[in-house]
């Protein structure tokens, strides 16, 4: 695509074998640290060479993590294509799960190291930019064609959820994942199948969502500009990345001067970490107002999740993606991981509990608030895709691929 390597030799094997090896040690410096903060002089290190030998397949740093980013949608396009050999939806969904859950068996028993994350992949430069989300759109393309020829614009809009809450929740796995036991995933495969297959939603539990007023339930901040610069931090961080969302931009979103942002948080981790307590604070609200406000439990987590992708959606207060987890110190990352991984089992609680009144079917509890998470992480991705409709039936839509499943049309309006 856009990094071409400037060796000779390149249809050499050794030469093939050495690029590859870089190209892993990139993404494993990628994931970790992220694009912007990946150096040379680390690539070398991981795969023992010196830094001069890593310009000999790769000039630049910048087409070294885009090649990482290429292979990663290289790698994807590959999964999908051989999915979609499948004859039925059905069928191609399951084995796109089970070809990424078999890589990530391979990875853990250390045969295969992972590919690059693509949450960095807005913060590279043009033109290699370009490029890059057009494989991107390539690849989410593909994936809504599994589902085959949509019969309307409204099977076009739900095929393009159904598309990406997949992706997302393939992409949210390794973060899960190590909770289980290798020989458990075959287990997590089959139950995670059922949630993306069959939902959450027992036979008869209607779609009819409260909308909860946040405002009431979120504390008024003791500084009354703190509060924008959280917003504005978590839309640059969302679009950016951590590196690419810098002090100076964020500033400049609000016209303000980088002495007024130091006035307000100390370090650009503590922002980060600011904009993480204020985003899951935010969803603890949403959950706390739905069990505040009675009703089935199918109706308090609908309602939650319903309010929740209204905020991804209308940008007035979106909540920070995990993905901004990889840039904080290791004590940091493990405390927000924590709260995020408490906030997942009171969704598993709540759905527990609506097992048990009959208004949710008999699923893995956990594994479903996993797909949850997943689903309202990535909705802020979306927003231009819910601006092409009414915003109740964007909701409707999105929440239908894990609350219905994702082969159930009954919210195409």
């Amino acid at each position: 695509m856009t990094a071409q390597p400037v060796a000779e030799g390149q249809n050499t094997e050794r030469y093939r074998q050495k690029r590859d090896a870089i190209l892993a040690a990139a993404a494993q410096a990628i994931n970790e640290q992220s694009a912007k903060g990946m150096t040379f002089a680390d690539v070398a290190r991981r795969v023992g060479l010196n830094t001069t030998s890593v310009t000999y397949y790769f000039r630049r740093k910048e087409d070294l993590a885009a090649a990482a980013f290429e292979n990663t949608l290289d790698r994807l396009l590959d999964m999908i294509e051989v999915a979609a050999r499948e004859p039925t939806p059905q069928a191609r969904v399951a084995r796109y799960l089970s070809l990424n859950m078999d890589r990530l068996a391979r990875i853990e028993r250390a045969e295969e190291t992972p590919f690059a994350v693509l949450s960095d992949l807005r913060a590279m430069e043009e033109p290699i930019l370009g490029t890059l989300m057009a494989g991107w759109q390539k690849v989410f393309r593909a994936t809504r064609s599994l589902w085959g020829p949509p019969a309307s614009r409204a099977h076009t809009d739900l095929y393009g959820a159904r598309a990406h809450v997949l992706l997302e929740n393939t992409f949210w796995l390794p973060m899960w994942l190590n909770r289980y036991e290798p020989d458990q995933y075959d287990r997590v495969e089959a139950r995670l199948l059922d949630v993306l297959t069959h939902g959450i939603a027992a036979h008869g539990s209607a779609w009819a969502p409260a909308m909860l007023d946040l405002d009431q339930h979120r504390a008024t901040s003791a500084e009354p500009g703190r509060e924008a610069f959280l917003l504005a931090a978590t839309r640059l961080i969302n679009q950016l990345g951590y590196r690419g969302a810098s002090v100076q931009r964020i500033a400049s979103e609000l016209n303000v001067t980088k002495g007024s942002f130091y006035h307000h948080l100390d370090a650009k981790d503590d922002l980060v970490t600011a904009c993480y307590r204020r985003s899951f604070d935010t969803i603890t609200g949403a959950q706390q107002l739905a069990d505040a406000a009675g009703g089935s439990h199918w109706h308090r987590l609908s309602s939650a999740i319903a309010t929740l992708l209204d905020i991804q959606f209308a940008e007035r207060g979106p909540l920070l993606r995990t993905t901004a987890l990889s840039s904080l110190p290791g004590d940091v990352r493990a405390a927000m991981v924590e709260r995020s991984n408490r906030i997942a089992r009171r969704y598993a609680g709540t759905i527990m509990d609506g097992v048990a009144e009959g208004s949710m079917r008999a699923i893995d509890a956990l594994i479903a608030a996993q797909a949850l998470m997943a689903l309202q992480n990535a909705a802020f991705d979306m927003r231009k895709w819910a601006a092409t409709m009414e915003r109740p039936q964007a909701i409707a839509l999105y929440a239908s691929t894990i609350l219905y499943g994702m082969f159930d049309d009954r919210l195409i309006p």
